[in-house]
């Protein structure tokens, strides 16, 4: 099982990802252990996940909110 995660981050940034381990990853981002972006702009909070089967499932799923406007990743 894999998850495509999105991450508000301070400063209003979008941070999208995926993992097969949602919890960890999540953790490795609060803590700033992931450098980068989210780590850049701390703290992060998660907008939104979504469980795929297939880690090419999760990698396309990313790509797709990578391309989503500002308006609509907003909760």
């Amino acid at each position: 099982m894999f998850w495509t995660y999105l991450l508000h981050c301070r400063g209003g940034i979008f941070y999208v990802g995926h993992s097969d381990d949602l919890e960890r990853r999540l953790a490795e981002h609060r803590s700033g252990v992931v450098p980068g972006i989210a780590h850049d702009h701390l703290p992060v909070t998660l907008v939104r996940s979504e469980t795929l089967p297939t880690r090419a499932d999760a990698l396309a799923m990313e790509r797709r909110l990578k391309g989503w406007s500002r308006a609509k990743n907003l909760p």
